[in-house]
């Protein structure tokens, strides 16, 4: 990715739009009665379509439009969970590496890691309107790897702690929007016209949707509501979209708190500069955005740390069990369990900083750097006989 600014112009859009039509749900709802994609890739005639594979991004949207209906919808929506998932661990990794988190490079980095568990969130509670149920930690990706479903293919989501290089090939390689003026062609389909061809395929089919199974929480940066009617779907889509990306006409995505668009708040990190609109466009030219001290988290290796020493081993060990019990917590949540049990994941999941941060805090013999979380989802034990 060149250094040059970028010029995408993109149309005001009010992060909060979607909450203000959408109802509350009050009390614990019940589980849902339809169960969701299982494991595999097929694209049957009939029943619930299987969960996508590497690559199925490509052949979701290859589907002709007239031939995207529920089953299509429910596939395509377990794609955005998977989505969503995998861009929390290296945005948390990012943030927890940065020393003063009340720099600037830190709240837009924990701003951005809110909206992306916000939309996990929307896309399950999508999920669970068309009669599925997401599958979270069977979701939990392997880092360093590709994005899910095929989308951004040659971007390669590893584990580090901040540097420019991590913020350019990795935060900015994820939220790349559609059209910019500094991308060349891209041959996979990106996290945007996946979204359009999800928003497409609700218009057409125009399906029953259901407020049974999905939940209502404040989860990071906004307030989780039911999805009950096309116009939410619609707004909800948009949200997740424009927070990610922008608009077509404004990169500062004008939210009700001015925040720009993830791609651009990255881009801010990367080039130093505020994005500011100029005669000539958009421009990274506004005031200066430092670049943090940071703790120097080694870019995690394929497998895992080789051969961490005991005290290393224990602290991976800590953290990889309560990365484990927020995703069984989460996937237990849009089960039945209700929000209090959303709740629960969100409280379990503010645990997992305190063994990151002494992760990045031991030096690693082995290369230039310090260990990190390596975002490992365990087996759930079974209770002893």
């Amino acid at each position: 990715m060149s250094e040059e600014s970028d010029r995408q112009t993109v149309a005001p859009f009010r992060r909060r739009s979607f909450l203000a039509s959408a109802a509350l749900a009050s009390g614990t709802p019940a589980a849902v009665a339809v169960a969701g994609p299982a494991q595999g890739a097929a694209l049957p005639a009939g029943g619930a379509l299987a969960a996508p594979a590497l690559g199925s991004v490509a052949r979701l949207l290859a589907v002709p439009r007239e031939g995207r209906g529920v089953d299509w919808i429910r596939s395509a929506l377990q794609v955005a969970v998977e989505l969503e998932l995998a861009t929390i661990p290296p945005y948390f990794c990012g943030l927890w590496s940065v020393k003063d988190r009340r720099s600037e490079v830190a709240r837009l980095i924990q701003r951005i890691v809110g909206d992306e568990m916000y939309h996990l969130g929307i896309t399950c509670n999508l999920l669970v309107a068309v009669g599925g149920r997401p599958q979270i930690k069977a979701a939990a990706p392997v880092y360093p790897g590709p994005l899910p479903g095929g989308v951004r293919a040659g971007v390669n989501v590893y584990l580090s702690g901040l540097t420019k290089a991590f913020v350019r090939d990795v935060m900015m390689a994820i939220e790349a929007p559609e059209e910019s003026l500094v991308r060349s062609v891209q041959t996979s389909p990106t996290v945007g016209e996946f979204y359009e061809g999800l928003l497409n395929a609700f218009r057409t089919e125009r399906p029953q949707l259901s407020v049974r199974g999905q939940l209502s929480q404040y989860v990071f940066s906004d307030d989780l509501s039911p999805v009950e009617n096309l116009d939410h779907v619609e707004q909800a889509i948009r949200i997740i979209m424009e927070q990610g990306e922008g608009t077509t006409s404004s990169p500062s995505a004008s939210f009700e708190d001015d925040h720009p668009a993830h791609y651009y708040a990255f881009g801010e990190i990367y080039h130093g500069r505020e994005l500011r609109r100029t005669d000539e466009g958009w421009q990274y030219v506004g005031p200066p955005v430092p670049f943090p001290d940071v703790r120097p988290m080694a870019p995690i290796p394929v497998g895992g740390w080789p051969n961490p020493p005991a005290q290393v081993r224990g602290l991976l060990h800590r953290f990889d069990a309560t990365y484990s019990t927020v995703l069984d917590t989460l996937d237990a949540a849009w089960a039945g369990g209700g929000h209090r049990t959303l709740g629960a994941a969100i409280h379990a999941m503010r645990g997992l900083e305190g063994p990151a941060v002494e992760l990045m805090e031991t030096r690693n013999p082995y290369v230039p750097g310090t260990y990190g979380p390596q975002f490992h989802a365990l087996s759930r034990r079974l209770p002893a006989s």
